[in-house]
């Protein structure tokens, strides 16, 4: 499937004509089993679906960990993972894409973050999966206060995570 893009007055391209990605910042914790299952709906032709789902760990660098909070702002917070996708979209022929991303508390062992990339070959959709995690995990407006048995800190993405994005600046 060839997707249409417009092109710019200085001839770059910009984002894709209609938004394959799905977008949801979530309040309440969700069913991953569910949105896989709604994710594969329509897509028979693709011959790849990747998916990845984040939880919040009952550890951090050896400290305890009861819930994460991430405060965000709904309108930048979407516009920056529109940002991600737009760049993902962009960058492979995905037949759809999926991001569903919790906002407010989150506790240990529920899903904080899921993504799914359906392409017609593996390759693609494991690429734009890894893309989209990446700049999630560095990228994204929010802000992650990591609730503690001993206080509560906010934190900040690891080194790794930045390391982690620079191999897509190619």
């Amino acid at each position: 499937m060839w997707r249409l893009f417009r092109s710019s007055a200085a001839g770059n391209m910009s984002k894709p004509a209609k938004r394959l990605t799905s977008i949801t910042l979530a309040e309440m914790d969700f069913d991953a089993d569910a949105a896989m299952s709604d994710f594969r709906k329509g897509i028979e032709n693709a011959g790849a679906i990747v998916s990845f789902l984040g939880q919040v760990s009952a550890e951090s660098d050896d400290n305890p960990v009861t819930a994460l909070f991430l405060d965000h702002m709904p309108q930048a917070t979407r516009a920056s993972i529109e940002k991600i996708a737009d760049a993902a979209e962009a960058r492979w022929p995905l037949l759809k894409a999926s991001i569903i991303h919790r906002v407010g508390t989150v506790n240990c062992g529920q899903p904080i973050v899921f993504v799914a990339c359906a392409a017609r070959h593996r390759r693609d959709a494991f690429e734009a999966a890894d893309y989209l995690m990446d700049f999630l995990k560095s990228d994204v407006l929010l802000w992650k206060k990591e609730m503690r048995a001993d206080g509560a800190a906010w934190i900040e993405p690891r080194a790794q995570d930045y390391d982690d994005k620079k191999r897509w600046d190619t």
